[in-house]
């Protein structure tokens, strides 16, 4: 059953050293400030799961938390490159990166499977692509009905998910909705969870066609931080910060700037840096 928990004691109970983690969100909903905690808490050796890296998961790299990252496109959306991950991969700093790259599907299906309980997931892809030739975890099989030959990927096994949600009620029950992406999966698949949410609430009340609800007894903790997905957004609560997107593409190029902004905007700071960005009720 979900507890209530403060931020630094939720990331310290659910992201442990050496981890297969996965801080999960598709453009929205991005758990921005349990990754910075993370990074406060120091957490070593991580292998970082996601479908779509992006600024997170560069400073999370760049701070020298993390061994290896599994993804489908990894970039600064709308923008370029993620820097630090380059430079991780490209020239070992701040230390050697290993990567493994899917594609979408190949990734969203190994959630299913995982959040399922099977041992890889079976899927139509990778017909006349390159990766299966650099990418060792990518086999086929050919199906004993109709002799099609299938894509198999392992499943996504974690042993932490980490996600963002807009309401939580009392009993630790979560609702997401918007642009919905592998969050439900991902927790699902995981030994242990955490969900940051906007706001804790008596009853969900209204909520939109594609809403998904978590029960409690699928998430490990839950904790408030207001703005929490910032720079990312939360449906119905703050837009997306575009500007701060650009902003990252220069702050992240040079190792010196990239040190600097995380010392004064991450390990100086706390979960409650985030809540100016919350304003409940602005479309988003």
């Amino acid at each position: 059953m979900a507890r209530l928990l403060p931020l630094s004691a939720a990331v310290e109970e659910v992201v442990r050293d050496g981890d297969k983690a996965a801080f999960e969100g598709f453009t929205h909903l991005i758990p921005y400030a349990a990754g910075h905690e993370a990074i406060r808490q120091k957490r070593k050796g991580l292998t970082l799961v996601r479908m779509t890296p992006d600024i997170l998961y560069d400073q999370m790299i760049g701070m020298g938390g993390v061994n290896k990252m599994v993804f489908s496109w990894g970039g600064n959306p709308g923008v370029g490159s993620l820097h630090r991950f380059r430079d991780a991969y490209e020239k070992n700093w701040p230390q050697p990166l290993e990567i493994e790259e899917h594609s979408h599907a190949a990734m969203a299906n190994a959630y299913e499977a995982g959040a399922a309980g099977l041992p890889f997931a079976v899927f139509r892809g990778y017909r006349g692509a390159e990766l299966p030739r650099v990418n060792p975890n990518i086999k086929s099989v050919t199906c004993p009905y109709t002799g099609e030959a299938l894509a198999t990927v392992p499943a996504m096994q974690l042993d932490s998910a980490i996600i963002h949600a807009q309401r939580a009620d009392r009993a630790g029950n979560v609702m997401l909705e918007g642009i919905v992406g592998v969050q439900k999966e991902a927790v699902l698949s995981a030994k242990r969870s955490l969900v940051t949410v906007e706001e804790v609430v008596d009853d969900f009340g209204p909520r939109s066609f594609n809403a998904c609800i978590l029960p409690h007894w699928t998430v490990t903790a839950v904790s408030v931080v207001p703005g929490g997905t910032h720079p990312s957004y939360a449906q119905g609560y703050y837009k997306r910060d575009n500007a701060f997107y650009e902003t990252w593409d220069e702050i992240s190029r040079d190792r010196d700037s990239f040190k600097a902004w995380m010392e004064a905007n991450v390990m100086k700071k706390g979960p409650d840096a985030f809540a100016p960005y919350a304003r409940k009720g602005r479309a988003a």
